[in-house]
């Protein structure tokens, strides 16, 4: 191993954490492949935190494990990178812990207090309040999708349809597991990566894609109608529901039909996710297989 792996490593780290989520967040006409674009922002997160925790140990088995008796620098230099590494880990399991509690507690009294209030009609929880607002409550067990009596009386009956088929696709494929992981790297380094840019644009590939489910079951106009009446309602903490950034899902659903282009750019997509998440992997790894065929 030399020294180019670690410093490498160091740099892909700081190119994907810092303008590739800006780059990735003004690449709008990714939007109109929303699970393309989605694998793409996850291999993105997944390859930086593989190379930030790879720089530092890669460093250290050079130094403490390489050829060479390593100096009093080097000593020094393994143990900064080594507790770099351990920062960097340790601020990671931190702040899933604090995420990941915050959010099911939050949902845990969410759900209790819309089964003391709803009213439970076909499978939607229906709560008795003036204001329109249809959302779902994630839970590995005893999820629910709400619904406010004012949007029952405003939505149409395919209107509703659409809100309801939305939520449940959130539901189905645990977006809010995908949001969750994007809000601990938030958390965990709010003020050195471009964390917020990606999940902003998480944010709304969720939505995209619950909004794609939805059009497959009624189609784009009951959708589009149902979005409308919701606008500019907020949704309890903690939960994921139909009438947030209104304004960039209107304008994809108003759009044109998938085209080739768009096919290409699923294929640019899919490419450079695999890239981008093989290389770290490799720099990591295969210093380590070379070694041991020596």
């Amino acid at each position: 191993m030399t020294v180019w792996v670690p410093a490498s490593l160091a740099g892909l780290a700081l190119v994907l954490t810092g303008p590739v989520p800006v780059l990735l967040a003004g690449w709008r006409a990714l939007r109109r492949t929303p699970r393309a674009a989605m694998t793409l922002w996850q291999c993105v997160a997944l390859a930086a935190v593989l190379a930030a925790l790879g720089s530092g140990a890669s460093l250290v088995t050079l130094l403490v494990l390489g050829d060479r008796e390593p100096t009093w620098w080097g000593w020094v230099l393994a143990g900064a990178s080594a507790l770099v590494t351990i920062v960097v880990l340790a601020r990671l399991l931190l702040s899933g812990h604090l995420e990941g509690t915050g959010l099911r507690a939050a949902r845990r009294r969410h759900r209790a207090l819309v089964d003391v209030l709803a009213e439970r009609r076909g499978g939607v929880a229906v709560i008795d309040a003036e204001v329109p607002v249809a959302y779902c409550v994630p839970g590995l067990t005893g999820s629910r999708v709400v619904v406010s009596a004012a949007a029952m009386e405003r939505l149409a009956s395919d209107e509703l349809d659409a809100v309801l088929a939305h939520e449940r696709a959130h539901l189905r494929a645990r977006h809010d597991l995908v949001l969750e992981a994007f809000g601990v790297l938030h958390r965990a380094f709010p003020r050195y990566v471009s964390s917020a840019a990606a999940l902003r644009e998480v944010s709304l590939l969720v939505e995209v894609l619950a909004d794609a489910a939805a059009v497959r079951r009624v189609g784009r106009v009951p959708l589009l109608r149902a979005l409308q009446a919701l606008a500019g309602t907020a949704r309890p903490v903690a939960t994921l529901g139909a009438g947030g950034q209104l304004a960039e899902r209107a304008q994809l659903l108003a759009g044109p039909a998938p085209s080739v282009r768009d096919q290409v750019r699923v294929v640019v997509a899919y490419a450079l996710a695999a890239a981008v998440l093989v290389l770290p992997t490799v720099l990591v790894v295969q210093p380590w297989v070379t070694g041991l065929l020596r």
